[in-house]
């Protein structure tokens, strides 16, 4: 009896130490979820069509075709006081009453702090900034894309746009409105 007591004693030994063995070497089942290489609700992931929506800024890599609506980076150049390419672009929008509204929501939550609500620059901070009169005969003279351009990088004490409007439409309608701002108002003296 006491030879079988050792034996069963041995034996569950072995089995308890085969236990550990066995448990560190079976794969976990999120391994094994791993190697699957598509779920079906994958497809709904924004990875899967990165270029469908436009509400991100997306610059072109140098030497690559933009495809869809991906809109070109002239930032080096603009920051270089090269201007031609910004002045080149045309508003693709019209002063439509869609594009105004959303330009005149967009002006007054980004803008009017600085550039006052007709853009006369008396805004709260904008006398202390020393922030631009939309208004004068010199900032009517700047082409719309000179003005997209601004909101989108900044320049001087205008900082960059371009991530707070991240969308190429809303900054379009921003300057729309700005456009709108300018025809309403008599020519302002000054720069």
């Amino acid at each position: 009896m006491r030879g079988k007591l050792t034996q069963s004693v041995a034996f569950a030994a072995l089995l308890l130490a085969g236990c550990d063995f066995y448990y560190d070497r079976v794969p976990s089942p999120d391994d094994l979820l791993k190697l699957v290489p598509w779920f079906d609700h994958m497809i709904k992931s924004p990875a899967v069509h990165p270029y469908e929506s436009n509400t991100v800024p997306r610059n072109t890599v140098p030497g690559t075709v933009p495809i869809n609506r991906v809109e070109g980076d002239w930032g080096a150049a603009w920051n270089n006081g090269q201007f031609e390419v910004a002045d080149a672009i045309r508003n693709p929008l019209t002063d439509s009453a869609a594009a105004l509204e959303k330009g005149d929501t967009l002006f007054h939550i980004y803008c009017s702090v600085c550039h006052g609500q007709a853009g006369a620059a008396n805004g709260t901070v904008g006398p202390r900034m020393g922030a631009p009169n939309l208004l004068t005969a010199q900032a009517r003279g700047r082409s719309d894309g000179h003005i997209y351009s601004l909101i989108r990088y900044g320049r001087g004490v205008m900082p960059r746009y371009g991530d707070k409007i991240p969308s190429a439409e809303a900054r379009w309608a921003v300057v729309t409105y700005v456009r709108k701002l300018q025809a309403d108002a008599p020519v302002a003296g000054g720069h």
